[in-house]
């Protein structure tokens, strides 16, 4: 098991099974972790500022964010309206470039920020073309952030997650979960800890030379040839 004790994390998105479960998955590490749950009111910049500021004054440190909140709306291009394409480019995209500006005036060096993007970011799904658009571009984010945050010592990365279990997907895209299955060479949908453990690990000093790069966690799917 790797060992965060002392080290404070900050969380975004934690309302959701993802957010909660690498919140657990930090904790179960010994790291301390500040929950951030649902959307702050106001200019995002502002609100992310206060959402960084507030866990660093709260433990006197911060080393590590993971940028989790994200909204997954589904809408036919055709009929997307540009209100429905910026309301998920402000949550999946704009956000997390606001939080991580605000953090890293606090990170140290060896710090590090995590986004939670998707293998959507490079491989798209119908109705999903403003989320994967959004993912697409977090990814690349995070590469020019590496770029930049690099001189100061602070990390940033990608997790990109396949399909994660939720209570009710059976019920609710029976045909889709079983076509997953049947593609995923490890034959299941993944797990909130299995995001978590990825971001604990970008987050630890085992990662200390990783930046800039995107880490699939979907079981193998997108090894499967599409032709």
């Amino acid at each position: 098991m790797i060992d965060l004790s002392g080290k404070v994390v900050l969380v975004t998105g934690t309302d959701g099974p993802i957010g909660s479960g690498i919140a657990e998955r930090f904790l179960d590490a010994g790291a301390s972790v500040v929950r951030h749950r649902g959307r702050e009111d106001g200019d995002l910049r502002t609100a992310a500022q206060r959402v960084v500021d507030d866990a660093f004054t709260r433990h006197g440190r911060l080393d590590a964010v993971v940028n989790n909140a994200g909204i997954q709306p589904v809408e036919p291009l055709p009929d997307m309206t540009a209100a429905q394409w910026q309301s998920v480019m402000d949550t999946n995209l704009m956000a997390p470039f606001a939080v991580t500006q605000a953090a890293v005036r606090h990170l140290p060096p060896g710090g590090s920020v995590t986004h939670i993007a998707s293998i959507e970011g490079r491989h798209p799904a119908p109705g999903h073309a403003h989320y994967a658009a959004s993912k697409a571009g977090l990814i690349m984010h995070a590469r020019a952030a590496a770029l930049e945050y690099g001189p100061r010592g602070v990390r940033v990365n990608t997790v990109s997650p396949g399909l994660i279990a939720r209570q009710g997907i059976e019920e609710q895209w029976p045909e889709g979960v079983a076509r997953w299955r049947a593609a995923a060479p490890l034959g299941r949908l993944g797990t909130p800890s299995d995001v978590g453990d990825a971001c604990v690990f970008l987050a630890s000093d085992m990662a200390r030379w990783i930046t800039g790069h995107d880490l699939v966690v979907d079981g193998g799917v997108t090894a499967r040839p599409t032709w």
